[in-house]
């Protein structure tokens, strides 16, 4: 049960890097699902403490990420249309690649803000681009989180690797 576990446990955390760039897949609480799993074989110690910490983490970066993108828009002179335009194009975006859904996000934004203010397409563009900054930004974040989160996985298992192999 170990050995399933462990294996479970490795595909969640680098599942948790891949969902750093899907947004359909929530990256952060995935990779702790793997940590969460290392943690419930009988070969390892569990620390719940570590995983307090890394779990108020994961859900500190999931609420983060759908404040970013808009942060991003605001911070750029976006308005609530622009905001608004963003999200329903990040959404619009899931079913193209990634670079469609930046595309989309960009566009969302644009036209939420021209929809707001359709004289004003400089301020549309710079809003958009506030988007699309924030989201870059958002991502980066759910990387860095999940690539630590790898780093632990493998960190443990190597300091109770004795007792795995």
């Amino acid at each position: 049960m170990d050995y399933i576990l462990l294996f479970f446990g490795f595909f969640l955390v680098i599942g948790g890097i891949i969902g750093s760039f899907l947004p359909v897949v929530p990256g952060p609480p995935t990779g702790w699902l793997g940590l969460l799993l290392l943690n419930l074989t009988s070969k390892v110690i569990t620390d719940w403490t570590f995983l307090g910490v890394t779990l108020a983490i994961a859900i500190l970066v999931v609420i983060a990420d759908y404040i970013i993108p808009a942060l991003g828009a605001k911070k750029f002179g976006g308005s609530k249309y622009g905001i608004w335009g963003s999200t329903i194009g990040l959404i619009v975006g899931l079913l193209f690649t990634p670079i469609g859904m930046i595309l989309c996000l960009f566009l969302g934004a644009f036209i939420g803000e021209l929809i707001h203010d359709s004289k004003n397409i400089q301020k549309a563009i710079k809003a958009s681009l506030g988007s699309v900054i924030g989201f870059f930004f958002s991502t980066a974040i759910k990387l860095i989180v999940g690539i630590v989160f790898l780093v632990y996985f493998v960190k443990i298992v190597i300091e109770n690797k004795a007792a795995f192999f």
